[in-house]
């Protein structure tokens, strides 16, 4: 078996070959020159750890040599013979395989614009957060373009080494795609509260990385000039290896529920598919979530031995600031109405329910963990199309458990 990524998913997919009790030959090809580690605390701990940062791998070296997976770092797939069934390597070698996964994640999408220089920068890899961190401290400027997850918590990550920070984001509020306007709103106000400037509604014109600084003027005329800009705007799936090799694309790699590709042979798993998700009528998403590329992992090595089974999942998202932690379970826009859980200390739920009452998502936010058990809850009644009467949804007094059972 050959996995191309060694992220979160492909690395999660080889453990799970030998956990499915496959006792052939795989070879984990990743890019980069670390062990597999995890991203989410690049925007957090790597930031801000007294000590010096260090990845947090998702295995170490003798956990891979234990397993009998042949890691290949620094190294990438250039194509797919699937005629032959062999992949070509930068590194010149050509790889046989049986199965292939693809799971090649996402880069971040670049701003379209002129002037962009050293100081211009993007957070997707270990090395990238070790130069960020570098800029950090107090008396720096950073300007972060994009009011989405990362570029939030960045800005709460310099704010607490001191820096001043101005986060720009062109559409009308922050976190706009998947977050309910109303916890929106709590991460805005509280990251004012902070310290942060926070412009929205106002693209960017042009951008010049100068002696002084890089420099950008927005549409309203407003410059902004920073020692360091943050650019954090999306992702774009890495999509090239399949594309030359044939697969069909859908705002990435297309796969099935069984996440099989157009090839039969041939799965792909993470940030870089798009698959139907059963729950929301098979409707094709593609979600760049910590837990989604755990468990495509573990499915996509489960069916490549043969199993088939379909996608059940249902999508949950998290984001951690200034002690504060944001929590989605499913997709808030399948929902047509809102009804609103007030719990202690600040902390609420907004269930979103369709027409007919069928629970399709639940968003928190709140301090600590004040809001995790009550979304764990949620999400289970979305994977049972359960109906829960709206009175106990919106009463704290009646426990989520209670409507499980029911």
């Amino acid at each position: 078996m050959i996995i191309i990524g060694a992220g979160e998913g492909g690395t999660r997919a080889a453990f799970a070959l030998r956990e499915a009790g496959y006792d052939g030959t795989i070879t984990l090809v990743g890019a980069e020159r670390h062990l597999p580690y995890e991203r989410p605390p690049l925007s957090k701990e790597a930031m801000t750890s007294t000590d010096a940062p260090a990845i947090k791998a998702i295995a170490d070296a003798a956990r891979l040599k234990e397993h009998r997976i042949d890691l290949v770092g620094t190294t990438t797939a250039t194509s797919i013979d699937r005629a032959n069934r062999s992949v070509r390597l930068t590194n010149g070698s050509d790889l046989e395989y049986d199965k292939l996964l693809i799971a090649t994640g996402a880069t971040p999408r670049r701003l379209p614009l002129a002037g962009l220089g050293s100081r211009c920068v993007y957070l997707r890899t270990f090395d990238d957060a070790l130069a960020i961190r570098s800029h950090l401290g107090p008396g720096c400027r950073i300007a972060i373009v994009g009011g989405g997850f990362i570029g939030l918590e960045l800005a709460a990550s310099a704010r607490k080494l001191g820096a001043d920070v101005t986060v720009i984001e062109a559409q009308s509020r922050i976190l706009m795609r998947g977050v309910p306007e109303d916890i929106a709103t709590v991460v805005h106000e509280t990251h004012a509260t902070e310290g942060v400037d926070i412009v929205c509604g106002d693209g960017i014109a042009t951008i010049n990385d100068r002696a002084d600084g890089v420099r950008i003027t927005l549409a309203s005329g407003l410059q902004v000039t920073a020692d360091l800009a943050i650019i954090g705007i999306g992702a774009v799936p890495v999509t090239t290896l399949a594309e030359t090799a044939g697969l069909t694309l859908n705002n990435g790699i297309a796969v099935d529920a069984q996440l099989r590709t157009s090839d039969p042979l041939i799965f792909a798993a993470g940030d870089c598919c798009s698959f139907p998700l059963a729950v929301y009528g098979g409707r094709r998403v593609r979600l760049e979530a910590w837990r989604s590329a755990q468990e495509h992992g573990a499915l996509a090595a489960r069916n490549m031995l043969g199993s088939e089974e379909a996608l059940a999942c249902v999508p949950w998202f998290w984001s951690d600031q200034y002690g504060l932690s944001l929590q989605i379970a499913g997709l808030p826009d399948e929902g047509e109405r809102t009804v609103r859980r007030d719990l202690d200390d600040g902390a609420f739920i907004l269930f979103h329910l369709k027409e007919d009452g069928r629970l399709v998502a639940a968003s928190g936010i709140g301090p600590g963990n004040a809001v995790a058990r009550d979304i764990r809850l949620a999400e289970m009644l979305i994977a049972k199309s359960a109906r829960p009467d709206i009175g106990a949804l919106a009463a704290p007094s009646v426990k989520l458990k209670s409507l499980l059972a029911a």
